[in-house]
């Protein structure tokens, strides 16, 4: 699938780590480092523009190895691009350690998913079908 996509960072065009990836890495495009101070959160640019297809979204998530070595997440996850949307690509950081955390220039800092969606039209109706669940939910199964 091709996406057009306007790179006004420093830095490579996001690539695919392994042919198997389902995500790219999204860099930090900053003029200088950025410190986190601990649950400090900032929405840090990447400098990328993207324009999707009609039916697409892109998915903007953590990097896991940040967020088990470092304590590093993103507020709003996934966040959500959606394909009218034509602004840079920022990524929400919160610093969930005890630690200041800085954020460099170029840093991989998220992970970008390209997905397909459904648009939905609702059908309003008084009842829904049984099912076995029924109504149960966080945690009726137990922990």
């Amino acid at each position: 699938m091709e996406i057009k996509i306007v790179n006004r960072s420093r830095h490579a065009l996001p690539t695919y780590a392994t042919p198997l990836s389902a995500g790219m890495d999204l860099r930090a495009n900053v003029d200088e480092p950025v410190v986190l101070p601990p649950l400090g959160r900032c929405l840090i640019p990447t400098g990328l523009f993207i324009a999707l297809p009609a039916g697409y979204e892109a998915q903007v998530r953590p990097r896991s190895g940040l967020a088990l070595k470092k304590g590093i997440g993103l507020l709003n996850s996934p966040g959500t691009i959606d394909a009218d949307y034509r602004g840079e690509i920022g990524v929400i950081l919160v610093n969930l350690s005890n630690e200041p955390f800085t954020v460099n220039d170029g840093e991989r800092i998220a992970q970008l998913v390209v997905a397909r969606h459904e648009t939905v039209e609702w059908t309003p109706v008084e009842t829904l079908d049984d099912t076995e669940r029924g109504a149960g939910g966080f945690g009726h199964t137990g922990c």
